[in-house]
């Protein structure tokens, strides 16, 4: 139950930006911009260090204070010490962990697939406390993308990441499977409000001017005020009724100078006024995905597709393409993340790039372990994917099956942290990687 007191004391801190400047968290900002104040990596020199977790990692790390913070599939969280590349803790849950940490006033904060979202203390990996949502789930839908039998509810295996906290203020924001987005006190754990949509919600939260922006796998894009937890607006994207393909919101959303920018499954990359919500521009994929958070800095917008494999830049007004680089078809789940001149992104394929924004070229690229290890078996020598190498029918099994197969190419869909002159990020080997 909400008091006046507290909904007082977060309205005060919202309305100032009273952010913990010690905080990080995914996409960098509560804004989520994707821009990083660090001195990038705009020459490829080593590979610094690897930890290696027991699961794929699709959780971005998070770096406070000297330790590297990631999630695995192998149902915990980790600190990494970014000096050695040693652990130094791991706490356990009962799900896996493809959330991102949040990190703020000495705790990190994550949500696990047990359905709870975790304070842990930041320099034992103790647990201060947890809140229980109604429990997680994946998207499903019946004759999902096509799958057979038509009839059978299918959990969608490309649901991948679950909804990454976010901290404003003295409140922790995020989504659940549950279908509700939630504000919870910082320092307790207790609840201050709940949102309800109409389906899963595993986008991460962006805060912005006392405002939640969010989408939801109900196919639409709500704005929510940070204290009250009341709707401002919402925002109709794609539906798909048929196969449901062309439908939900995973990305997150960027808000920059008063318009809000976030990716769909419906294929468009959309710019809205933060305001009211309404179409300022939309861009669209023709029929890929936008699953990456876009990234915002100098009037351009930064983002990714899926099927079609294109790093895209687009000006931040009109939604025109400045300029866009193939990936020989690769997807890209990983959000770009910027830091002086470079972007840095990851693929499907386990090569991470780095990309000068003003050449508008690719400047150096990494492979992931697995990735060289079993490139002969995922990848054509045309250089794009041998889908027809793994998936065998369209029955729903098979889908799983060579989807989870393609993980052991060593796939970067956790997106980077750049800080003080390291890239880190993790894979589906298992890897979190340092690169400097």
């Amino acid at each position: 139950m909400k008091t006046f007191l507290w909904r007082g004391l977060l309205i005060a801190s919202i309305s100032i930006g009273a952010y913990s400047q010690d905080a990080g968290m995914f996409r960098g900002n509560p804004q989520h911009s994707g821009v990083y104040q660090a001195a990038g990596v705009p020459t490829f020199s080593r590979v610094k260090w690897k930890f290696h977790s027991k699961g794929y990692i699709f959780s971005s790390p998070v770096i406070a204070n000297g330790v590297a913070y990631v999630g695995s599939t192998d149902h915990a969280l980790y600190a990494v010490d970014i000096a050695t590349g040693q652990m130094k803790w791991r706490f356990a849950t009962k799900g896996r962990v493809t959330s991102s940490p949040a990190y703020g006033n000495g705790s990190v904060y994550f949500v696990s697939y047990d359905g709870n979202l975790y304070a842990v203390d930041a320099a034992s990996g103790k647990e201060k406390w947890h809140f229980a949502t109604g429990g997680e789930r994946r998207f499903a839908a019946r004759h999902l993308h096509g799958a057979t039998p038509e009839a059978e509810t299918m959990p969608d295996p490309f649901d991948l990441f679950l909804s990454s906290p976010t901290l404003s203020g003295n409140a922790i924001f995020f989504g659940s499977g549950d279908g509700n987005v939630y504000s919870v006190q910082a320092n307790s754990g207790k609840l201050i409000w709940k949102f309800g949509t109409g389906n899963v919600v595993h986008a991460s939260p962006a805060i912005a001017d006392g405002t939640v922006f969010i989408g939801s796998w109900d196919s639409y894009f709500y704005a929510i005020d940070a204290a009250t937890g009341q709707q401002k607006w919402r925002f109709k994207t794609g539906v798909d009724p048929n196969i449901h393909n062309q439908e939900g919101i995973q990305s997150s959303a960027a808000v920059i100078d008063g318009v809000v920018y976030f990716g769909c499954r419906d294929s468009n990359l959309y710019a809205l006024d933060a305001r009211n919500g309404e179409t300022k521009w939309a861009s669209n994929m023709k029929g890929s995905w936008v699953i990456g958070s876009p990234a915002v800095a100098g009037g351009k917008v930064y983002f990714s597709t899926s099927d079609s494999g294109l790093f895209v830049a687009a000006d931040a007004k009109t939604g025109a393409t400045v300029f866009s680089l193939g990936t020989n078809k690769w997807p890209m789940f990983s959000s770009p993340a910027i830091a002086g001149n470079t972007v840095y992104i990851g693929t499907h394929a386990g090569k991470f790039m780095a990309i000068d924004l003003t050449s508008q070229k690719i400047v150096w690229t990494y492979e992931t372990e697995a990735a060289e290890k079993n490139r002969s078996t995922f990848v054509k020598s045309d250089g794009t994917p041998n889908y027809e190498g793994v998936f065998f029918d369209f029955f729903y099994d098979d889908m799983v099956i060579g989807t989870d197969k393609f993980w052991s190419m060593g796939s970067i869909l956790s997106s980077a942290v750049v800080a003080d002159g390291v890239v880190y990020f993790g894979s589906t080997d298992g890897n979190l990687y340092a690169l400097m």
